[in-house]
């Protein structure tokens, strides 16, 4: 491994900057630090508000600046880079809020003759050290979402970036310390897997925050110390039933957003679409226009929608995908093809056979597979076969179905008459069975990054 690591534009391939590797001595010695100062005590609480405020400000200040950032390493169109940028404002001043509304409660006592006189209450405390690796699709939010609840709670952090998008984190931690947090309370570690395994497992490390693959998450969480909390967030096939009586200007124009915003590189994207046969071939006409006027281009140009995949071989890999897909039967209603080294044209396939990986894993591209079905049951039933369980979505007119499909779907999230990727900081965000474990969204995080310690009182 070369002693740096070198940043890429997504779009273009060019290098645009080099990072030095921390050293396995640097990790032993930040981790030291930050146990030391666990064990201390945390910043005052006042003190972690007025820096997360602090904060806060500076990323709506730089707004602009971090939204290109965003679109040059990450790939995602400048205008939703954007977006990105104003939610990690949000996201960080929320976990300044949680420290105001965020306690331990009383616990009632003199309900037997033995506990008469005693008083009993809990009050929350850092739980420790916390390591977090993060993924590339929101470099910057996903980043306020790990580290942000860890500096509320008081817990000093260390978090890895992903290895495509690490300039995001290092702008974070950077204006952290401008707003006047000390050093050791927040890094970012360069590092690689073999020295981000060690440094995780270790019996120091009081939590650990992961965003990103399934299987790298579940084989961490299986090596961590004991008594080390996790919280694991992965990805799905996110399901979207459009049942007979719904809009179809509505439906067709909220799935074209959630399917294909970031192009589709989001771990909720909108992938897995059950029409009523009644109105599929409708559905489809509306669809494939909007699909079809979506621009694909250079994600710092602000008119661009659908930008780059974050590797050239995940062009090639959704290519596979959509290929075996038409060889199962399905029809290609439009896209389907490579445009550059790094982009691919958005892409509908009508009926893809029930065993292709477009039916049962997450694409993580720019494709949607689109079903029709004659009763509500058996869309139901193919929605839920999969390993998968996130967040899901309904659109209808009715109550009766609406409830119906959200008492039914085997999700964490249902949204109704939205699409699946729509989320909004403060809610609980959490995927069920492979998708993830523990519930994230900031008062989330921040509750388990605490721990309640009770306290007993004999009057």
């Amino acid at each position: 491994m070369s002693d740096s690591l070198t940043v890429y534009s997504a779009w273009t391939r060019e290098a645009v900057r080099e990072l030095p590797y921390d050293s396995p001595e640097a990790c032993e010695g930040y981790l030291e630090e930050a146990h030391r100062l666990w064990k201390a005590g945390p910043l005052p609480k006042s003190q972690r508000i007025e820096i997360l405020e602090k904060t806060s400000q500076l990323i709506s200040e730089r707004a602009e600046e971090l939204a290109l950032q965003i679109a040059l390493e990450g790939g995602k169109p400048y205008q939703d880079a954007l977006v990105e940028a104003h939610r990690a404002a949000a996201s960080v001043k929320s976990a300044a809020e949680t420290l105001g509304h965020k306690a331990g409660s009383e616990v009632p006592m003199g309900l037997t003759p033995s506990t008469e006189g005693y008083r009993a209450y809990t009050r929350l405390e850092p739980i420790g050290p916390v390591v977090a690796v993060s993924a590339f699709n929101h470099p910057l939010n996903l980043i306020a979402h790990q580290v942000a609840p860890a500096v509320a709670a008081g817990c000093p952090i260390m978090v890895k970036p992903a290895r495509a998008t690490p300039l995001s984190c290092v702008s974070f931690i950077e204006l952290l310390r401008e707003a006047g947090l000390p050093e050791a309370w927040a890094r970012t570690v360069i590092i690689g897997s073999e020295l981000a395994t060690k440094l995780i497992t270790d019996a120091r490390v009081a939590f650990f925050a992961f965003i990103g693959s399934a299987k790298v998450g579940w084989s961490l969480k299986s090596q961590l110390s004991p008594g080390t909390r996790c919280a694991l967030e992965h990805g799905g096939s996110a399901p979207v039933i459009i049942a007979e009586d719904a809009d179809l200007d509505d439906a067709a124009s909220r799935v074209a957003k959630g399917g294909y915003y970031h192009a589709g590189q989001v771990c909720v994207s909108s992938q897995r679409i059950f029409v009523a046969s009644s109105i599929y071939e409708a559905f489809l006409e509306k669809f494939k226009l909007l699909v079809e006027s979506l621009r694909v281009g250079d994600p710092q140009d602000k008119n661009t929608e659908v930008g780059p995949l974050i590797h050239p071989k995940e062009v090639t890999r959704v290519h596979e995908w959509v290929e075996e897909a038409i060889a199962s039967g399905a029809r290609c209603v439009t896209g389907g093809q490579i445009i550059s080294e790094t982009a691919y044209q958005p892409t509908i396939l009508a009926h893809p056979g029930p065993e292709v990986r477009l039916s049962k894993q997450e694409v993580f591209g720019p494709v949607t597979a689109v079903y029709p079905f004659d009763h509500l049951e058996s869309a139901i039933n193919e929605a839920n076969d999969v390993e998968w369980a996130f967040q899901a979505s309904v659109f209808t007119q009715s109550l009766k179905t609406a409830e119906l499909v959200t008492d039914r779907l085997n999700a964490a999230a249902v949204m109704v008459n939205e699409h699946t990727a729509f989320r909004a900081d403060w809610m609980p965000f959490a995927g069920w069975a492979g998708s993830g474990y523990d519930t994230g969204g900031i008062p989330y995080t921040f509750h388990s990054m605490s721990r309640e310690k009770m306290v007993v009182t004999r009057t």
